[in-house]
């Protein structure tokens, strides 16, 4: 059974009190829980789950027949993936830790506050649905590549970093915890949390917002909506993005600039599903799955007391760290050429033939914006492009600039080399061909074919200037 299936299982409540019964049953499916099964007679218990799976079970210590202590026993034995919970109006210590080492999840006393009950349930079912995430996260880790890649069909990798992303989605595609989605700007942090909502095949839509600069009102108007008069101009209520999204996912894109207020209700809804409108007196209740993502060090904004600790806790319940374009450069051939044809196609023009040389001086480039920069030079060089074979003046300059622009002197990262950055001794011309060629060989890990490449030479010539510096020692 998948995860999101286990947390949808009917919770069963067996106790002889007919009255307790039936208003644990109702405060129970006010706070979200859609079925809940009751049992007066305990002798039918194990008839139940032989016959349907259950999610929960809340279990009354002290009943004729067959007493809870003995059920807790059985049940455990074969049935040892559910959680129970145990009530009794005896607060007996010892008796407690019988049960807790039986195998019972948690241990309330009689009268049950309604709070209570409604924790320890969502507690035991949280739990459940983790270890059953863990089980096949075991499974899908052992895995090089992802299992149903057509996912994943609009990320164009061939990253190993990658692809381990990808079976981690696959394993918690599944749950209805939060995801955090962490990384630099332009990383494609959107194509990740659409590729998790369609794994997941949620019955819903994703719904993306952007919250960077949304003050606590209109962030909540924005999610919540708004109930009939709460403010000047409101006319009529309005739901919010939260319940138009149903059972689907909602993206809330830079949650690192997100208010504090914001963040307060933003962690009502992800601990007990529960969000007002603005002027609403009574909660509503979301099916919706969250996705975060942010391109700011939020365990240093905790730190400085911007972010809420309890909120990033919360949310990287899954965490998804997305490395940068520099970080996965044996994707730069790949990823151009699919920008060159997609350009191409927006253009209506003909896709012009990339030459090799350009894998060369994006390689050597550093990437800041990442992969949306690299998305904007394909696209104006495809623009500029008037023959059949595309050119490298286009990238060249957007390169420079961006390099001037950070006041580095350094084009491409050292491929042009500002005369300030030299030392005070210049290096003989051997000395200098020496250290690149070193250079190059550490960067190609020992493959002479790809350190020539680096160097903008043929392998036979690397292959004679080493043959040459080796004979001259």
């Amino acid at each position: 059974m998948q995860c999101k299936d286990l947390s949808k299982l009917p919770i069963l409540l067996v106790d002889d009190e007919a009255q307790l019964l039936h208003s644990a049953s109702l405060v129970l499916r006010s706070a979200g829980f859609a079925e809940v099964l009751t049992l007066d007679d305990s002798r039918a218990v194990l008839p139940i789950l032989a016959s349907r799976p259950i999610g929960v079970i809340v279990l009354d210590l002290t009943m004729p027949h067959l007493s809870g202590k003995a059920l807790l026993e059985q049940i455990a034995a074969e049935y040892p993936e559910i959680p129970l919970i145990m009530m009794t109006a005896t607060n007996d210590l010892q008796i407690a830790v019988q049960c807790m080492r039986s195998g019972a999840s948690d241990y309330l006393l009689k009268p049950v506050e309604q709070n209570c009950l409604v924790a320890s349930v969502r507690r035991a079912v949280e739990a459940r649905v983790l270890r059953a995430e863990f089980l096949l996260l075991k499974d899908r880790l052992l895995t090089n590549s992802p299992h149903e890649p057509s996912g994943f069909a609009d990320i164009v990798t061939q990253s190993p970093a990658m692809f381990a992303i990808f079976r981690y989605i696959e394993a918690i595609a599944a749950s209805p915890q939060p995801v955090l989605i962490t990384g630099e700007t332009g990383a494609g942090k959107e194509l990740i949390a659409r590729a998790l909502h369609r794994v997941s095949g949620r019955s819903g839509e994703l719904v993306a917002v952007n919250v960077a600069g949304l003050d606590d009102t209109l962030f909540s108007d924005t999610l919540f909506g708004h109930a009939k008069g709460s403010f000047t101009g409101a006319e009529r209520a309005r739901d919010g993005l939260l319940a138009s999204t149903g059972d689907g996912t909602l993206f809330l894109d830079e949650i690192g600039d997100l208010s504090i207020a914001s963040q307060v209700k933003l962690l009502r809804l992800l601990q007990d599903g529960s969000f007002y409108p603005i002027g609403a007196d009574r909660p509503r209740q979301s099916r919706a799955r969250i996705i975060v993502a942010t391109h700011c060090d939020v365990r240093r904004q905790v730190d400085l007391g911007v972010f809420r600790k309890d909120l990033y806790f919360r949310l990287r319940t899954h965490h998804i760290q997305l490395p940068p374009l520099r970080e996965r450069r044996e994707d730069l051939p790949q990823l151009t050429l699919h920008f060159v044809e997609k350009a191409a196609d927006s253009l209506g023009k003909p896709a012009p033939s990339v030459p090799p040389a350009l894998f060369q001086w994006l390689h050597n480039y550093s990437f800041p914006g990442n992969i949306r920069e690299l998305e904007g030079m394909a696209f104006d060089a495809v623009a500029r492009s008037q023959g059949a074979v595309l050119s490298l003046q286009s990238f060249k300059d957007a390169i420079a600039d961006e390099v001037l622009t950070q006041g580095d002197g350094d084009i491409a990262n050292g491929m042009t080399a500002s005369p300030s950055n030299f030392p005070e001794r210049l290096p003989t011309l051997k000395e200098a061909e020496e250290s690149l060629i070193s250079e190059a060989l550490q960067r190609a890990q020992g493959n002479q074919g790809v350190a020539a490449g680096l160097l903008g030479i043929s392998r036979q010539a690397l292959n004679k200037r080493l043959r040459r510096d080796a004979e001259s020692y």
